[in-house]
């Protein structure tokens, strides 16, 4: 089943048509699930998430707008924003809103700001020096967070040999930026 057909599930859903809920959940329930269970790391868990979820869709599929973007990203979205909330709700509330007053503000000023622009600039201008491969590892794991393990992967070399390419890369960014 492609995106258009995806998409029109949906548009038929918000109109509360039962038949294509049903055959929306059998097409996107196990992605869904796989999204919930990454993120919710418990089986039971991301079940009863997957329920919400789709509940969620049943209430809110007229709030999908078809257009060039992608009717499953729209779906994975609401699962991943879902579990994320549960994580959340999990965790002890927050002690007194107080308290906060005494935290100062992390976001660097005006000045910070400027010298850090001209740093932004040095370091692409030195991971343009570096092999393609190993700055396009460097940025998937610092700047996208991707793993080691999925970066290894996607360049298709062991894991170990993916650790050595960012260690050295590492290296020799520190020595560009040096200079």
């Amino acid at each position: 089943m492609g995106p258009q057909d995806i998409s029109k599930l949906i548009v038929r859903t918000s109109m509360k048509d039962r038949a294509a809920f049903d055959l929306l959940y059998k097409q996107t329930s196990g992605k869904l699930f796989s999204v919930c269970l990454r993120v919710l790391r418990d089986r039971g868990d991301a079940e009863e998430a997957l329920q919400e979820i789709f509940v969620k869709i049943w209430t809110k599929a007229d709030r999908f707008a078809v257009s060039d973007l992608s009717p499953i990203s729209w779906l994975v979205a609401i699962a991943r924003n879902h579990a994320i909330d549960r994580i959340r709700a999990r965790r002890n509330p927050s002690a007194n809103i107080d308290a906060a007053l005494d935290v100062a503000d992390p976001t660097p000023g005006p000045e910070a700001m400027a010298v850090a622009g001209g740093e932004t600039e040095r370091i692409y201008h030195c991971l343009d020096e570096l092999e393609k491969d190993r700055a396009a590892a460097v940025r998937g794991a610092y700047l996208n967070g991707e793993s080691y393990a999925e970066l290894a992967e996607r360049h298709k070399v062991p894991l170990n040999t993916m650790r050595t390419w960012l260690r050295r890369s590492l290296l020799k960014l520190r020595e560009c930026l040096e200079r």
